[in-house]
């Protein structure tokens, strides 16, 4: 299994984008704004478009469940290449930038810094990543 984002919609809020499951579309995606790499504002920043992820479940201390966690460093946090790190990168429920603390949100519909239907997608993505171990995840900026 091999997933992808494409974020296609950018504004100061928000990066929204498209999740494909082996490059089939399965739902949309929100998260923080773009930056360049090795710019990070906490709470504020999405992770960097790389092809060098994965994602694992794992418990979420914050949550209390089972969930996506992406990474791409041993320690399972995020680095980009110029020294700016993250920590506990889910994939998780939400609707609006002020719910990802640059997490990636998934829903099936959009709107401006916004995407729908969040837990009903979410506990559908969960079903499919219910067997994995580990699977790659390439995330692509179509514009900056």
């Amino acid at each position: 299994m091999k997933l992808k984002i494409i974020r296609e919609i950018f504004t100061n809020k928000s990066s929204i984008g498209k999740l494909f499951i082996d490059d089939k579309f399965f739902c949309y995606t929100l998260e923080d704004t773009a930056r360049p790499l090795g710019v990070k504002i906490y709470g504020d920043t999405c992770i960097p478009a790389m092809n060098n992820y994965k994602v694992t479940l794992s418990w979420s201390p914050r949550f209390q469940t089972l969930m996506p966690l992406v990474y791409n460093m041993p320690n399972l946090s995020v680095q980009d290449g110029k020294s700016v790190k993250f920590e506990g990168i889910r994939i998780h429920s939400g609707n609006y930038p002020r719910n990802t603390l640059g997490c990636v949100l998934v829903g099936d519909s959009i709107g401006l810094d916004f995407v729908g239907n969040s837990r009903k997608t979410y506990n559908k993505l969960m079903e499919v990543l219910a067997d994995i171990d580990i699977v790659d995840l390439e995330i692509i900026n179509s514009q900056v």
